[in-house]
């Protein structure tokens, strides 16, 4: 039987949330009890009869130990089992079982069958079963519709009133759609107690000012906050700053819906049992310093009664639109559409005051802190349903499920534009690896892979993410990167050229007829073309009249108006009117803040780098919503199960894993139809010379010495060997150098020239496989010229790779010496091999040799450990 890891958590339709886990043995009188309390109606439904007897047998099999190869689940709702499912294998039909579903008749309508088909379906694929079958009543609408809803590829056929239901497990996109819609309604509904709460208690209320209980007490009261407001603390006495205060959460005069704990570290543990006792719906914990044990209590006693927790460690939690402050920041935050999450409350006060300032203000704002539950994924889902927020910042030192995070993301900012800060990006941040790819693979190039396939922007310093939230939040997102630059003075002008180019962005060349507009608009010394130099001669009056002109011109996306201010006339005034046909940023060079919002709505910064910068993420962002969203590549080709039983062998023969042998990695990589040189394998110098025979032309020979990584430096390829003599002479050369260690030789014939490439993966312990791309060969660290993308990898992925290495000519436009189809297809099927098999912790190929119309790979590495399946979609919660 396949084990569930331990005990999960998941929320149903409403928001509820039950435990999810595998039946045990203990467990059958349960079972058997929710079988009893059917209704005759739904017993019939299910069992097609009334006989006890089936029912008992149900349960019985579901209940029985593990080791024949079935599976069954549980779902459990504040300790009450309410709903079981399970798959039996059909033993004539491989690869197909029977499942077997029941819940509780107080429990139907609120998902638990559809949350227990998903777990129960993640379970069979993982142990190889890409088919579940079942047999219901045509009568039987309620789980017809349980199967409908779920997502999978369902072929039905009728037999006597019996439907005959064939469930396809793969997990494509109509399915990954339908699981991420139904957690992002179960998700909202829990977020709702948490953001919309009828009340809320401050336990740990201070009675001193300058403690944190009795600031955020403060908050609440002075936000205009109009629910019932309690505070909890035992020395009070009957109210605290004119809050009702209680002594203990068992004297409030109701359950508070949302309790906000700041009571001592010691004492969170206490608080948390008392208020799910109580009946609170959710948990905002500010205190830090939890201990092991303190922090696995909080955890178990809001699983147990139902709790969605912020923190422990945070600053708190807003929401302007329901006049909701319950934060310690020194001012509240002003009303807006800005959705903010971070990590570190430092962090989020920056944020909440600089958004403030600007004017674009905050919707809704959590401080995750440490993350026990609630995290950026539950604040995404909340932004696309709450119809206030419209752009997301989000400030993350860590990543719970990245893959869910990217799927998640990628959805999202379609509707609006989500801004993050890269952390983490010092060289210290870097692990040791023992190959190319993972070497490769810091932490930067993976957040950064992350980011950019889910189309979030992602900035480098807080400074820089407040500059480019000032543009998305006040203008239109660019429709191309050609900006026109409109200045009073030329030095000016060309700075900001240089950083457009710095900025990827390219400076637009006016037509003739907005420049014969202009010439008769500006002073005859003025330039035209562009960057355009009004001089400093004109008013504001021609100045905002050049800003209109250019924003008309139908080459140009985007406009930087950038200003010098004189003492001839103030062009600022030109700024203030609003917005532009196109998207436009102004430059006041006197300006003392590095950027700010002018009464028009126009962001205006104090330097042409800073403005040129926020377009280039903006045209980034809007080039990201251009592009087709890719489609999983289908191969019909794989050999799944062969390199399965490969991984398999091996690691029964290596139970720590390791590197596997050339041969080994060559077969591998052929069952995924990779396109390898034809090779060779010898473990004497007889069958070197046998192996040339047999290819007929000069031939290359590498060295099989565990431990040597880069072989030529180690002397362990011979290029261009022709004829027996030269063949024997190297495998002895060979021999003579490294002795005993030597394991046996890969012969291949040689490759025409070409250009040399990496291509690799890498499975990163907390994102999953990461595909590498760039120039390889021997000096491929040298050049570090490289990207990388998270499967699972989409076509579109797969050509934005080789189109964005700094070498891109080489494989793109009239110049290309290579094709990129082939590189296209070898990056695709390595990304679909990592994600078949999680145990393929490295995999190199380098070089491969890109060829105008084809690719090969004449080398290969591949490390694989044990490894669980994990399921990075499952709908569970932390």
């Amino acid at each position: 039987m396949t084990e569930l890891a331990a005990s999960e958590y998941a929320l149903l339709t409403d928001g509820t949330e039950v435990e999810v886990r595998a039946l045990r043995r203990a467990d059958l009188e349960a079972v058997r009890r929710m079988h009893q309390e059917m209704s005759q109606e739904n017993f019939y439904l299910r069992f097609f009869g009334f006989s006890n007897r089936a029912a008992e047998q149900i349960a019985d099999q579901l209940c029985r130990e593990a080791g024949s190869g079935h599976a069954a689940v549980s779902a459990w709702l504040a300790g009450e089992l309410v709903g079981v499912a399970g798959y039996e294998p059909d033993r004539g039909n491989k690869g197909t079982a029977e499942i077997a579903l029941v819940v509780s008749d107080r429990m139907h309508h609120r998902g638990v069958g559809t949350l227990l088909l998903e777990h129960l379906g993640s379970l069979a694929r993982a142990e190889g079963i890409r088919a579940f079958r079942a047999d219901i009543l045509a009568q039987n609408h309620p789980m017809l519709r349980v199967i409908a809803d779920a997502g999978f590829e369902v072929r039905r056929e009728m037999n006597a009133g019996v439907v005959e239901l064939t469930l396809a497990l793969g997990s494509d996109e109509k399915y990954l759609d339908a699981v991420a819609e139904r957690e992002r309604h179960a998700d909202v509904a829990s977020l709702t107690h948490l953001l919309r709460p009828s009340s809320i208690a401050v336990i740990g209320a201070g009675r001193r000012p300058g403690s944190v209980g009795h600031a955020i007490l403060q908050s609440l009261r002075t936000s205009g906050f109009t629910g019932a407001l309690y505070a909890v603390n035992p020395h009070a006495g009957g109210q605290l700053l004119k809050v009702p205060c209680a002594a203990s959460v068992a004297e409030l005069p109701e359950p508070p819906e949302l309790a906000v704990v700041t009571v001592p570290a010691s004492q969170v543990a206490g608080v948390a049992r008392a208020c799910g006792q109580r009946g609170t719906r959710a948990l905002v914990v500010v205190t830090s310093g939890l201990d092991e044990e303190a922090s696995r209590d909080l955890r178990e006693s809001c699983h147990r009664y139902g709790m969605r927790l912020v923190g422990p460690n945070c600053l708190g939690i807003a929401n302007t639109g329901e006049l909701l402050n319950a934060t310690f920041a020194p001012r509240h935050p002003t009303p807006g559409r800005a959705g903010v999450v971070v990590q570190s409350g430092g962090v989020g006060i920056a944020l909440l005051e600089r958004l403030s300032r600007l004017g674009i203000g905050i919707s809704s704002f959590v401080s995750a802190g440490d993350k026990y539950d609630v995290s950026a994924n539950d604040l995404l889902q909340w932004w696309e349903s709450d119809d206030v927020t419209r752009l997301g910042l989000l400030h993350l030192e860590s990543f719970g499920n990245p893959r869910k995070f990217a799927r998640t993301a990628s959805r999202v900012s379609r509707k609006m534009p989500l801004l993050t800060v890269v952390a983490g990006r010092s060289a210290a941040g870097r692990r040791a690896a023992a190959s190319h790819t993972a070497a490769a693979a810091t932490p930067t190039v993976t957040q950064e892979a992350l980011f950019a396939q889910a189309g979030v922007i992602a900035t480098h310093s807080l400074g820089e993410l407040v500059k480019a939230t000032a543009l998305l939040g006040t203008q239109a997102v660019p429709a191309g990167p050609r900006v026109a630059i409109v200045s009073n003075a030329g030095g000016a002008g060309v700075l900001a050229a240089d950083a457009c180019q710095d900025a990827g962005l390219t400076v637009a060349t006016l037509g003739k007829e907005t420049q014969d507009e202009l010439a008769r608009v500006l002073p005859e010394a003025a330039a035209c073309d562009g960057p355009v130099d009004t001089t400093a001669a004109i008013g504001s009056s021609r100045y905002r009249a050049c800003l209109e002109l250019v924003a008309a011109d139908s080459g140009v996306d985007a406009v930087i108006a950038v200003i010098c201010p004189t003492a001839v006339s103030d062009l600022s005034s030109a700024l203030s009117e609003g917005d532009l046909a196109k998207p436009l940023a102004g430059v006041i060079l006197d300006q003392p803040e590095s950027v700010l919002v002018c009464d028009g709505g126009v962001p205006c910064y104090s330097g042409p780098e800073d403005a040129a910068r926020a377009l280039g993420h903006a045209w980034s962002y809007g080039r990201w919503l251009a592009r087709p969203t890719g489609t999983l590549p289908a191969f019909d080709d794989l050999q799944r199960e062969a390199a399965k039983d490969l991984i398999t062998a091996f690691l029964r023969s290596s139970p720590e894993g390791g590197w596997v042998s050339p041969a080994e990695a060559m077969t591998l990589l052929g069952h995924y139809g990779l396109p390898m040189a034809d090779w060779y394998w010898a473990e004497s110098a007889d069958a070197a010379v046998r192996a040339c025979v047999r290819i007929g032309g000069p031939v290359a020979m590498k060295a099989h010495v565990p431990g040597v990584i880069h072989k030529s430096d180690a002397g362990a390829v011979r290029l261009g060997l022709m004829g027996h003599d030269e063949v024997r002479v190297a495998y002895l050369c060979f021999q003579s150098r490294f002795g005993t260690d030597l394991q046996g030789v890969i012969v291949q014939p040689m490759v025409p020239d070409g250009i040399e490439v990496l291509c690799g993966v890498v499975q990163e312990p907390v994102f999953g496989p990461l595909v590498v791309f760039g120039l390889g060969g021997t000096a491929t660290d040298a050049l570090a010229d490289r990207t990388a993308r998270l499967t699972p990898l989409t076509d579109t992925d797969a050509v934005d790779m080789v189109g964005s290495l700094r070498a891109a000519s080489l494989f793109v436009g009239e110049h290309a010496r290579a094709g990129t189809a082939a590189i296209e297809d070898i990056l695709l099927r390595l990304g679909r091999l990592a994600d078949d098999h999680p145990e393929i912790a490295e995999l190199d190929l380098n070089p491969v040799i890109a060829l105008p119309g084809a690719a090969v790979a004449v080398d290969a590495r591949v490390r694989v450990i044990p490894r669980r399946s994990w399921d990075p979609y499952l709908r569970r919660m932390r």
